[in-house]
């Protein structure tokens, strides 16, 4: 008689109890306190939540915390990639030590790498002295929110590309030398596709991060309204003054943006893995 093959055994039990206990979990964790913000703003009438999201001074801190952030991870899909890189094709002294560097801003409390930042970009600072006598303020400005979201969004960039290229045939990049494609040509026809995609959730997961940091970024902007004061400190200015309807309406602004970039960024993803299926 032929032998009916059995299942592998499973870790957690049947299917049933492991998606409710991950569905549970992830409600707790997630959708109810999500919810509970959403369920805060719908007290407030329509034309009280368009006052509180749309003010001036509410506006002028969009543009600085969505408009940093966008900088932010763009300036490290480029040099976290070009990290990414070094660390996997190079060897050389101290690789591991730098390897465990870019960990640093997930280990280092934010507090403290925004008074580390402030005290090197200040007038009187480390490298703020020099720029400052050419003309360059970074410290309490925009500039220095910028420099404190590039700190903190520059892991999720390297860490991202770099199993991807450790993954990389290399025999793709020989077969393309082998026929004649320059340095140039090889990069651009076999390597950055392959990496595309994990520049993009790279670039996706800095973003994200950026536009709702605060610990590192209050230290370093200054926190001058209209000027250089970023949404989530805004966000815990209405808190202290009482005014937790106008606080969450601001945070579901803040939700729905980040939601629809990582929405955008997903869809993306999708098409460049589909058309690199029909290649």
């Amino acid at each position: 008689m032929p032998t009916i093959p059995r299942k592998p055994p499973r870790v957690l039990p049947g299917f049933g109890l492991s998606l409710g206990f991950a569905i549970f979990y992830l409600a707790l964790i997630v959708l109810i306190p999500l919810s509970a913000v959403f369920l805060k703003t719908f007290t407030m009438t329509w034309e009280a939540f368009w006052s509180a999201v749309t003010s001036d001074r509410v506006m002028a801190s969009y543009r600085l915390s969505f408009g940093a952030s966008l900088i932010a991870a763009g300036i490290n899909v480029i040099f976290g990639a070009i990290v990414a890189w070094v660390l996997v094709r190079y060897r050389f002294p101290g690789k591991r030590l730098v390897d465990a560097l870019v960990d640093l801003p997930f280990a280092l409390p934010t507090a403290v790498a925004g008074i580390t930042l402030a005290a090197l970009y200040s007038a009187n600072g480390w490298i703020g002295r020099y720029l400052e006598a050419v003309g360059w303020k970074v410290a309490f400005t925009p500039v220095g929110v910028v420099v404190a979201l590039t700190f903190i969004g520059l892991p999720f960039v390297v860490r991202t590309v770099q199993p991807v290229l450790e993954d990389a045939e290399r025999e793709l990049e020989e077969a393309a030398a082998s026929l004649g494609a320059t340095s140039g040509q090889t990069f651009v026809r076999v390597i950055f596709p392959a990496i595309m995609p994990a520049m993009l959730t790279g670039f996706a997961l800095a973003f994200a991060r950026a536009t709702g940091e605060y610990g590192s970024v209050i230290f370093i902007a200054g926190n001058m309204p209209m000027v250089s004061e970023i949404t989530p400190l805004f966000i815990i200015t209405k808190l202290e003054q009482y005014d937790y309807a106008g606080a969450t309406a601001i945070a579901v602004v803040m939700l729905v943006a980040s939601f629809l970039m990582l929405l955008t960024i997903n869809l993306l993803q999708a098409w460049t893995r589909k058309r690199a299926g029909k290649k």
